[in-house]
């Protein structure tokens, strides 16, 4: 029997048409949305003069991406690498988990290199951090604070970190950050041990006993050999009252022991009260040490082992400085020395750094605060808009903060020029607002190295 016709002799929609077009709406915005996720990632393989290529499906190899069904997208490996390394580490650490090509391709010690290279250039990948002494139950806890300003966290709690030590320690100190990587100095019931801990993939080992134990006044330093590609730690003494302790040296691919280095021929005494570390920049490490009557920069090469000399200008020359006044850092690759003059009656904190490495006439002040209430100021990280993050020391309080300084006028030069006077604030920093007893911390670049991957042993 034939269906009677409606409207103009139109038969009336089945059921079943309905579905089918209902369907196909949904396909078409299925295919646009994914048209709309996927163009940005074809135009950068267009860009860079790349191509898709279509195959049957074969076993996945270094320079294949295996995708479901019968097709594969195969990427160059350099491409691949290129839109990998632009992603934080957490993504890639969970990326781990796809295949055994993606965990040998971001393990991988080109791919970690070239993702830090990427990293030291990126705000979001600049972390601070900190160990933090708990009043109420005595102990104390690792943060990671982020230091970019649209990463705030309003819990800071949300920021910690699980210890890498087994045991509940009674004390945490984190000596020095480098590459991602940290020096930490953890002490429970079974005494002090050393560790080399990459906060952020949670991995770390114990190094080898101290020659010569740490007393306090000792300081670290973290570096990389590029000539034999390879970390070495540094580990100096003050020596200015008790038994002597050589100096030593530790190359994490030989990981068994420490090796005593020789001192610096004219070397009367190293002063560490003011630096908590011994920076490492253009392959040395360096310090502050007496000599011939006043204050200079030492520097050791760490591929060769030959000691350097680095002058002061007159105008730091002059402070009357101690071993608890001058220290040295490192602020957007150049080498930094701090002043305190709080010993001397004239609260005033100075910054100078070396724009240009070795040459004393480069020596430029770059911040100076006078009348501060701390006693003791470190600057930690300089901002892209020339905020500069300082550890702090209240002298009324006796409590730790970190503090962020700025001029306060953004129409003044970038560079404080020499013999001038800068009025400068400070201000909390928002990503940690404690102010409590016992802290401190370090910046570091977020990185993938893994520190089992740097000993033989």
């Amino acid at each position: 029997m034939a269906k009677k016709r409606k409207n103009d002799g139109e038969l009336p929609e089945s059921s079943s048409c309905k579905k089918q077009k209902k369907m196909k709406g949904k396909a078409n915005f299925i295919i646009s949305a994914a048209a709309a996720i996927f163009f940005p990632l074809f135009s950068f393989i267009i860009n860079n003069n790349c191509s898709l290529k279509l195959r049957k499906k074969t076993p996945p190899s270094i320079d294949q991406l295996e995708v479901r069904n019968s097709a594969m997208v195969q990427f160059p490996e350099q491409i691949l690498v290129n839109i990998l390394t632009r992603l934080p580490v957490q993504s890639l650490v969970r990326f781990k988990c796809v295949s055994k090509f993606w965990i040998t391709l971001i393990s991988d010690p080109y791919f970690t290199k070239k993702h830090l290279n990427r990293a030291r250039n990126d705000q979001d990948s600049q972390k601070l951090l900190i160990y933090q002494w708990g009043p109420k139950v005595s102990n104390f806890s690792l943060y990671c604070c982020p230091l970019s300003p649209v990463q705030q966290v309003k819990d800071v709690q949300k920021l910690k970190l699980d210890c890498p030590s087994t045991l509940k320690p009674n004390k945490i100190l984190i000596h020095c950050c480098y590459n991602g990587l940290a020096i930490l100095e953890i002490c429970d019931k079974d005494g002090v041990k050393y560790l080399l801990w990459n906060p952020s993939i949670r991995e770390s080992i114990v190094l080898p006993p101290l020659g010569c134990p740490g007393d306090g006044r000792s300081r670290f330093g973290l570096g990389y050999d590029s000539s034999s590609d390879e970390y070495k730690i540094i580990h100096m003494h003050q020596n200015r009252e008790g038994p002597y302790c050589p100096n030593e040296i530790l190359a994490l691919k030989d990981g068994c022991s420490w090796r005593s280095i020789d001192e610096h021929p004219r070397a009367i005494r190293c002063w560490f009260h003011a630096s908590d570390s011994l920076p490492f920049i253009h392959a040395a490490f360096h310090w502050i040490q007496v000599s011939r009557n006043y204050f200079v920069v030492i520097s050791f090469d760490i591929s060769n082992g030959v000691y350097g000399e680095i002058p002061f200008s007159d105008e730091i020359l002059i402070l009357k400085a101690g071993p608890d006044t001058v220290g040295l850092s490192v602020l957007e690759g150049m080498l930094c020395v701090y002043s305190n003059l709080f010993f001397t009656a004239n609260a005033t904190f100075v910054v100078w750094v070396l724009k240009e490495y070795g040459v004393k006439e480069s020596w430029m002040a770059l911040i100076v605060v006078k009348d501060t209430p701390y006693v003791y100021a470190a600057p930690r990280h300089r901002f892209a808009d020339g905020e500069v993050l300082c550890w702090c020391l209240n002298r009324e309080t006796r409590r730790h903060a970190f503090r962020m300084v700025s001029r306060s006028f953004r129409s003044w030069p970038r560079w404080v020029t020499r013999g001038h006077t800068s009025w400068m604030v400070s201000r909390p920093f928002k990503s940690w607002p404690r102010c409590d007893t016992i802290q401190g911390g370090h910046a570091f670049t977020e990185s993938l190295i893994s520190p089992k991957s740097l000993t033989y042993s």
